[in-house]
């Protein structure tokens, strides 16, 4: 019997994950992104005591995915592979003491290499690729170590102001051990322009916070002739945490 879904405790206690540091995050109401101005609390936000809902997670094993879930390249594929720069995206889930979160559930989902998704309310001028569905997932293995193959995904214009445009990223949904280390957050790419002008990044106060959204090439696990490879390990919470989302709320 698969156990996808179900609930499990989690190892720390209640109160053992620490607070989150807020002075980091993006303020819920920032104008310069717009949709943040509807989004964004209109009352102070509350503060609750971790529970039984918050400590415990759902349990996720190999036979809940597919042999291809973590090869975009090959898992949506039907007359060829897609167009595009051919990549490796690795790192590991991390706790807030540093910890690798081994055999939890990482997700992800992005633009084909022209910028757009496979979504039908996407319209961006860019054409579909045939070839490419644009989503995946995997488990991290014992030390908590996760890697997919993808398309490099390419910028794309979005009506926040005139001329704004997204940087390359990868979306990722992160289960960890327990709801309370929920993640959802964006990856960005070492060396691309878009990221200082981007007004959603430009939400982040804090450039040190930036950096940890921002993923080194990394040569060392390159395959020749075939995929480059960027690194991006994640912290599901802590000082050293990645950042949620576009969101005050989460990790």
């Amino acid at each position: 019997m698969s156990s996808f879904g179900t609930n499990r405790p989690s190892g720390p206690r209640e109160g053992d994950y620490y607070q989150r540091d807020l002075t980091v995050h993006p303020p819920a109401f920032t104008p310069i992104y717009k949709t943040s101005v509807t989004r964004s609390p209109q009352k102070a936000l509350l503060s609750l005591e971790q529970g039984i809902g918050e400590i415990t997670g759902p349990v996720f094993t190999a036979d809940d995915l597919g042999p291809l879930d973590n090869d975009l390249i090959l898992n949506y594929a039907k007359t060829g592979e897609p167009i595009g720069e051919r990549i490796i995206v690795h790192g590991r889930v991390l706790d807030e003491n540093g910890r690798g979160v081994p055999h939890t559930l990482v997700e992800f989902w992005q633009a084909n290499a022209g910028g757009r998704y496979r979504h039908k309310k996407d319209t961006y001028l860019a054409p579909i690729d045939p070839n490419f569905g644009g989503c995946g997932r995997c488990l991290t293995d014992e030390n908590g170590y996760y890697y997919f193959r993808t398309i490099k995904p390419g910028p794309y214009p979005w009506r926040n102001y005139v001329n704004s445009w997204r940087p390359a990223h990868i979306h990722f949904s992160i289960f960890g051990r327990s709801f309370t280390q929920r993640l959802i957050t964006q990856m960005y790419f070492e060396g691309d322009p878009l990221i200082d002008v981007c007004p959603i990044v430009k939400t982040i106060p804090d450039p040190e916070a930036i950096k940890r959204l921002i993923a080194p090439l990394d040569l060392r696990a390159t395959v020749p002739l075939d995929c480059r490879a960027y690194k991006f390990d994640i912290v599901l919470r802590g000082r050293r945490s990645t950042l949620f989302e576009n969101r005050l709320e989460g990790n």
